[in-house]
């Protein structure tokens, strides 16, 4: 997972819990990086895991719920870093279909070693399903980045989520606009 991600993270905390809290689950952690992270590095995704769990532990608040805010913050780092992904499409269907066969391959292109999620979608009318896969198991980030999609592009929707397996590494999302 890039070091982006947990700086990111780290961002989200201070913002909604202060600094004490980040540094709080940082030492709880016992991470191999020691908290400290480079915006290019590579690491291991456990240690956003744990950072999540002791989160969750110290402000009371569901992981997935934790998980789902962070990708809801996440977009707004996207759309300021990266504004010609979101330019080049004017609806959310449209931009939720091009993150596996557009967004993941420029991705791929700056960070050879990124392991991303696979995203597959299909758009039928007002619906839109798209199916989730990662051995992370984060869909709940997933589903923070939809949520904010649809209200970047002033969509109003309706979001219903699906595990299609048990340990929750492949979800379907089935999203319909209103």
């Amino acid at each position: 997972m890039k070091g982006i991600v947990f700086s990111e993270f780290f961002e989200m905390v201070e913002e909604k819990f202060g600094y004490e809290v980040v540094d709080s689950i940082i030492e709880k952690s016992d991470l191999p990086s020691g908290g400290s992270y480079t915006a290019i590095g590579t690491y291991h995704h456990s240690e956003i895991v744990a950072l999540l769990m002791n989160l969750s532990d110290e402000v009371k608040v569901d992981p997935q719920t934790l998980l789902k805010a962070f990708g809801e913050y996440l977009f707004d780092t996207f759309l300021k870093s990266y504004p010609q992904f979101f330019e080049a499409q004017s609806s959310a269907f449209g931009f939720l279909e091009s993150i596996d066969n557009h967004i993941h391959i420029e991705v791929r292109k700056l960070y050879p070693e990124a392991t991303l999620p696979r995203f597959e979608t299909k758009i039928e009318g007002d619906k839109l399903t798209m199916v989730y896969t990662s051995e992370r198991k984060m869909s709940a980030l997933a589903e923070g980045l939809i949520h904010k999609t649809m209200h970047h592009y002033n969509t109003p929707f309706e979001l219903k989520k699906e595990l299609l397996n048990q340990e929750g590494s492949t979800v379907k999302f089935q999203i319909t606009t209103l």
